[in-house]
């Protein structure tokens, strides 16, 4: 269904890691760890800088793959993986992209389901990778037969 995408990437799209998105983001999770939101300790730190929240990538755009046209209802987050290179510095540009790494369905008790595995890529502004991120998408049956109508 989906495997036409297999290796389609998007457009690199520049994010900042704004000082209050990540103290709102830190507050949403729940952990209100001086080094994301303290000023002060983040001058103090081995970085110099506030960084953010290991899961606060979730928040960037990363474009869109034009062959890849999902749903914004109905999808189940199946798996979410991060790589760090280094930290997220508060302050600084990234350019964020995803890629469609592999489709393949599976029969389960609700019908044949759908997993979508996307790469999403974060790097600095002279290219050198941050991080990365690796999901599974999960697409029941309901959904995709939404989708090839």
């Amino acid at each position: 269904m989906l495997k036409h995408g297999i290796g389609k990437r998007s457009n690199k799209v520049k994010n900042t890691v704004e000082r209050g998105a990540v103290k709102k983001f830190a507050e949403a999770i729940g952990d209100l760890h001086p080094i994301f939101i303290c000023e002060e300790t983040g001058k103090q730190s081995r970085y110099n800088h506030n960084i953010a929240p290991p899961t606060f990538p979730r928040v960037f755009d990363y474009g869109t793959i034009e062959e890849l046209n999902l749903p914004s209802k109905g999808l189940i987050h199946g798996e979410q993986i991060y790589h760090y290179e280094r930290p997220l510095m508060v302050g600084e540009d990234i350019q964020c992209y995803s890629e469609v790494k592999d489709y393949y369905e599976r029969n389960g008790k609700s019908g044949e389901m759908g997993f979508l595995l996307l790469k999403r890529y974060g790097e600095d502004l002279e290219g050198n990778l941050i991080f990365t991120e690796e999901q599974v998408v999960i697409i029941t049956e309901a959904v995709r037969k939404e989708m090839m109508v």
